[in-house]
C-alpha cells in the first residue's frame, strides 16, 4: 500500500505542476497553439517510448483504426476544454468540473456499452449534477465560457475513456498513446489554422509545453502503477486530493479565492464519484 501511495503522490504532484505550467503558458500563447506544439512533442515522446519498449513497433499494428479515430476526436474535445478553461476560470473550478467525468461515463455507458443504469447510479449522478450547479452557479453568476468548455471537455474525456476501455482488450497502452499523438496532430493543425493566432513562442515557453506533455504522460504512468499495487477503492480517494492541492496552488500563486460554494460543490461531486466506485467494486 505504501508503494501505491508513493505513485499516487507522483500523480498528484504531476497534475498540479502541469496545471500551473499550463496557466503560465496561456499568458503567452493561445490554446490552439499550445495543442499544436504539444502534438509535435507527443509524437516524439511516444515514438521514443514505443521504440524503447520490449514489444517495439510491432505493438502499433492495429485493425481498429476507426475506434482510434473516434477516441482521439472526443479526447481532443476534452483536451481543448481543459486547456481553454485553465486560462479563464480558477484552477479549483477546472479540476472540480473535470471530476464530473465518471458521472458522464455512468450516463454514456448504458448507451455505448450496454451497461445497466441502476437507481443507485442515477442517485449518484443527480448528486454530482447538484455539485456542478453549486460550483457554476448559473442563476447567480451567469454561465462562464470557461465552465462550459470544461463541462464539454469532461464529456469528451468520458467518451475517450469508454473507447479506451474497449481498445485495451486488443491494444497496448503504448499503442493507444502512439495513435493519440499521430491522430491529434491533424486535429490540432486544423484548429490552429481556423481559430489560432500562431507565433513561435520563446524558449522558456517551449520548455514549459514540453514539460506539460511529459508531465501528463508521467501522471498517467504513476496512476497506472498505483492501480497495479492497490485496489481501485483505495486509490481513487487519493486521486481526489488533486483538488485541494490545485486549489492551494491557485490561491498562493494567483490569489484565487477558495469559496464555500466551490468546497460544497466539489465535495458533492467527489462523494458521488467515490460511492459509485465503491458500489461498482462490489
Amino acid at each position: 500500500m505504501r508503494k501505491a501511495i508513493f505513485w499516487m503522490f507522483g500523480t498528484l504532484c504531476s497534475y498540479t505542476a502541469v496545471a500551473v505550467a499550463t496557466r503560465e503558458v496561456s499568458f503567452v500563447v493561445d490554446t490552439p497553439t499550445i495543442l499544436f506544439i504539444r502534438s509535435f512533442v507527443s509524437i516524439i515522446l511516444s515514438t521514443l517510448l514505443v521504440g524503447m519498449s520490449k514489444q517495439g513497433f510491432e505493438q502499433i499494428r492495429t485493425t481498429r483504426v476507426k475506434l482510434h479515430v473516434t477516441r482521439n476526436c472526443v479526447h481532443f474535445v476534452g483536451q481543448f476544454g481543459w486547456f481553454f478553461s485553465i486560462a479563464l476560470i480558477p484552477l479549483a473550478h477546472v479540476f472540480a468540473l473535470e471530476f464530473t467525468v465518471p458521472i458522464w461515463i455512468a450516463l454514456l455507458a448504458p448507451i455505448f456499452l450496454n451497461e445497466k443504469l441502476t437507481l443507485s447510479r442515477v442517485f449518484y449522478i443527480l448528486v454530482g449534477f447538484v455539485g456542478i450547479l453549486i460550483i457554476v452557479r448559473p442563476f447567480e453568476m451567469g454561465i462562464e465560457a470557461g465552465s462550459i468548455a470544461m463541462l464539454i471537455g469532461a464529456v469528451g474525456f468520458a467518451g475517450a475513456m469508454l473507447c479506451t476501455r474497449s481498445l485495451l482488450s486488443t491494444e497496448s497502452p503504448l499503442c493507444i498513446l502512439f495513435y493519440m499523438a499521430i491522430l491529434q496532430l491533424p486535429l490540432s493543425t486544423a484548429l490552429l489554422v481556423l481559430f489560432g493566432d500562431f507565433h513561435l513562442p520563446d524558449l522558456s515557453t517551449l520548455v514549459l509545453i514540453v514539460f506539460i506533455t511529459a508531465g501528463v504522460m508521467f501522471a498517467h504512468y504513476c496512476m497506472a502503477r498505483a492501480f497495479q499495487l492497490a485496489e481501485v477503492t483505495a486509490v481513487v480517494p487519493m486521486d481526489y486530493l488533486r483538488l485541494p492541492m490545485v486549489a492551494i496552488a491557485g490561491a498562493v500563486l494567483y490569489a484565487e479565492p477558495i469559496d464555500l460554494a466551490t468546497i460544497v460543490g466539489a465535495t458533492a461531486i467527489l462523494v458521488a464519484n467515490y460511492m459509485n466506485v465503491r458500489r461498482s467494486a462490489h
